[in-house]
């Protein structure tokens, strides 16, 4: 079964939960240990990415060690061309849709293609949607980012996405935001959107992953929160309040 069919088949089930490893935030082994706890509570698949600082190196010994540990799919999660792991099961192949740069939108999407091909890694096209406070990854991305009280803005970025023939959309708040995604902005691209809706950024509690679902994510995304020590009780009640 392909990566792309697996998350599809479980988001019909109910809404999925994925874990967010950061090469550059441990060491291999410490990324391993924190794959193989979140699998263990539950996620249904480890990403793995970062706004900054992710190398070939450090990509390729995070992704072989974490595969080597789990059984659930290793996706990447690209920040550009520059690296590209054929340790991964597949890649979000991911268009920044209000970024301000085309080398975002399409010309390092352009210049990794070739690779993922040559490597034979599985690609799964996403629309890629940066909502306030954005965080470094849209600061990075020059990203005109969406207000957090303008969920049509959001509304009509993801319609795009899917009617370009995009797998996937993301509403992304951004890495260690103090606030998520909006639920009424959840609720409103959901309302219209026929592709699965993943939503991440500043995802740390219970209550924040509950109320994503209920407002319609078919994926919850958290990552900073197993950034830090003693993130097991944390993550597995976010995980048990997804599943719920």
């Amino acid at each position: 079964m392909s990566v792309k069919d697996y998350l599809i088949e479980r988001m019909a089930i109910g809404t999925i939960h994925m874990t967010l490893v950061d090469p550059d935030k441990q060491d291999t082994e410490l990324a391993a240990e924190v794959a193989v706890n979140a699998e263990r509570m539950g996620t249904d698949a480890i990403m793995i990415g970062g706004s900054t600082d992710v190398n070939q190196n450090n990509l390729d010994q995070t992704a072989a060690a974490i595969k080597r540990a789990v059984g659930i799919p290793v996706i990447y999660f690209p920040s550009g061309a520059h690296a590209i792991s054929m340790h991964c099961d597949a890649l979000y192949f991911m268009s920044m849709l209000n970024s301000r740069d085309v080398r975002m939108v399409i010309r390092e999407q352009a210049m990794a293609a070739p690779v993922v091909k040559k490597l034979g890694i599985e690609p799964v096209s996403m629309g890629y949607i940066l909502v306030e406070p954005g965080m470094k990854v849209g600061e990075v991305g020059q990203a005109d980012l969406v207000a957090r009280d303008d969920p049509m803005s959001a509304l009509g970025y993801a319609l795009a996405a899917e009617f370009l023939g995009m797998d996937l959309v993301y509403l992304e708040a951004g890495s260690g935001a103090d606030q998520p995604v909006p639920a009424e902005m959840i609720s409103t691209v959901k309302s219209v959107l026929s592709v699965p809706l993943i939503v991440g950024g500043g995802i740390r509690t219970p209550e924040a992953a509950a109320a994503a679902k209920q407002a319609g994510a078919d994926a919850v995304v958290t990552g900073t929160l197993v950034e830090k020590d003693g993130y097991h009780q944390e993550l597995e009640s976010v995980i048990e309040a997804i599943k719920s």
